[in-house]
């Protein structure tokens, strides 16, 4: 005789639901991620399954080891989140300007790395200068070039360097003329 016991419940009449195993596995996973997101973010990198996992920890961590941890890894979504959240230190800002993947991924990527607050001084000199780098590669990282002619830190001489090198289209140095002039400081 078999001893196998079909998963789900099952009526008088033997028919089994198999909504309530595929119910019973949504609640588990929902538990699973609750649970997740309730353990001490260095723990939770014991723990991460898939790229989702990545990116929930890098979006709601504050602790920058655990940041540095993620942005070692190959999601490009994951730097994304990393590059949007508020704690992300400067350094690691630099280190992931750097990381290569599809054109439409890094110049996203800088877009938020040119937004973030934490970019200043130093840093934000030598993004300026790895931006001029990438618009000579023809790699058209105009929104980035855009978002920190926004900010009221960088140089304005500088950007309109920016604006008009070799791989700058006339609309990227429209734009950044407008965004300049509104600059509060101006």
């Amino acid at each position: 005789m078999d001893d196998t016991k079909p998963t789900g419940t099952a009526d008088p009449t033997g028919t089994v639901d198999t909504a309530g195993t595929a119910a019973s596995a949504s609640v588990n996973a929902a538990d699973a991620m609750d649970a997740m997101d309730a353990m001490d973010d260095i723990e939770a990198l014991n723990h991460l399954h898939d790229g989702g996992d990545y990116r929930r920890l890098a979006e709601r961590t504050s602790n920058p080891d655990v940041l540095r941890r993620l942005a070692q890894g190959l999601y490009p979504f994951v730097w994304h989140a990393i590059a949007r959240n508020a704690a992300t230190p400067t350094d690691l800002l630099v280190s992931l300007s750097v990381r290569r993947n599809t054109t439409s991924n890094e110049n996203q990527l800088l877009e938020l790395i040119a937004a973030h607050p934490a970019l200043t001084g130093e840093a934000l000199d030598g993004f300026i200068d790895l931006l001029a780098v990438r618009l000579r590669e023809d790699a058209r990282p105009y929104a980035a070039v855009l978002e920190l002619a926004r900010r009221p830190e960088p140089n304005a001489e500088r950007l309109h360097w920016l604006a008009h090198l070799p791989g700058a289209s006339a609309r990227l140095r429209r734009g950044v003329t407008r965004a300049l002039a509104a600059r509060p400081d101006r």
